[in-house]
């Protein structure tokens, strides 16, 4: 058994390994359970019992100089694998062709709103989309219990219980930025909101749970309704069209006194009448209002020195109608097919 012993040793010194395939073959022969020094365990209950101590300890020795031996050249293998990984070339396959990606149309119809209202004076503002109750809801004219919270969907991130302005939500609107900015500016203030908000709503052809809004907010001296609709007349014009015809229906908003909605003419179906207006022949684009004096207050600014107005408008509303399309879940479902139409614009 000793003289076995010795000869495993140098077997085990001597074996070459410059390969898996070696590495492997020397796994199998002196350190699996079936390999040699397994067979000379088997063989150890066959020793006298007064040399089986010293023999078991020789062996153990024996084991532990395999797999030291195994464990050291599997790290090397592994370490010089992570570093040279091999990487074969079919040289000849054709070439993959240069493709231009395009700019998304939600992306161009959010440019060409801002660059429309940046000829009216308008700069661009930006807020939080993780957002207290106090700035999404309280501050606009939202009491605590007012039904006019449930013309909209939350999604409620913290309750934090106790006030109720506390609350940390997903912003239904981007009205939170024009509560910032009057408490932070004082007037003059022109300035529009674009971003995205978020509503528990079903998914549709006309509905969403993400999207995308752009708001605006003028306060001033002497801003009144007919500054409104002229800024709102020169918007619906330059994107959509000089013949484009546009109305104005009385509404109501919180956060605004007296308010107004505004369709302009379905640009898909002509007037005639289809699944995006409801077949009524108008699509609502914005909705607008003077700013009730007691948002005005609540952010610090005299509502007897100042007034202003404020609108709201869905991007891919506008872009619908600008394209026609007439699914808006095409938007979010990155279809290259649905993509590439924009390619040029």
């Amino acid at each position: 058994m000793q003289a076995k012993i010795t000869e495993i040793h140098q077997q085990i010194a001597d074996f070459q390994i410059e390969n898996k395939e070696q590495l492997e073959a020397f796994r199998i022969a002196y350190v699996g359970r079936k390999g040699v020094i397994g067979d000379l365990f088997d063989g150890l209950k066959n020793v006298p019992q007064e040399e089986r101590r010293a023999v078991g300890q020789e062996l153990n020795a024996l084991k532990e100089a395999a797999q030291n031996k195994f464990n050291e050249f599997q790290a090397l293998m592994e370490s010089a694998s992570d570093k040279s990984v091999a990487i074969e070339f079919d040289l000849t396959l054709p070439n993959i062709p240069n493709e231009n990606g395009t700019i998304h149309p939600l992306t161009l119809v959010r440019a060409r709103i801002i660059e429309i209202f940046a000829k009216m004076g308008f700069n661009v503002s930006d807020g939080p989309e993780i957002e207290s109750d106090f700035y999404n809801f309280t501050a606009l004219n939202f009491a605590e219990n007012h039904p006019a919270r449930e013309m909209q969907d939350t999604f409620f991130i913290e309750k934090k219980g106790g006030n109720v302005a506390d609350d940390m939500l997903l912003r239904t609107h981007t009205s939170n930025v024009q509560i910032r900015l009057m408490q932070n500016q004082k007037p003059p203030l022109r300035s529009i909101m674009p971003g995205r908000v978020y509503r528990n709503e079903a998914i549709s052809a006309r509905a969403h749970c993400l999207f995308h809004q752009v708001e605006g907010l003028y306060v001033d001296k002497n801003v009144g309704f007919k500054d409104l609709k002229d800024t709102l007349y020169y918007f619906a014009k330059e994107m959509f069209g000089q013949d484009t015809k546009v109305r104005y229906r009385p509404s109501y908003f919180p956060f605004t006194e007296p308010s107004a909605e505004i369709d302009i003419t379905c640009l898909i179906c002509k007037g005639k009448g289809c699944n995006v207006c409801k077949y009524t022949g108008w699509v609502e684009i914005a909705g607008s209002g003077m700013v009730d004096p007691n948002v005005l207050e609540q952010c610090g600014i005299d509502s007897q020195e100042y007034t202003g107005f404020a609108f709201g408008m869905g991007i891919e509303r506008i872009t619908m109608l600008k394209y026609q399309i007439k699914d808006l879940r095409l938007f979010t479902e990155n279809d290259v097919r649905f993509l590439r139409q924009f390619e040029g614009l």
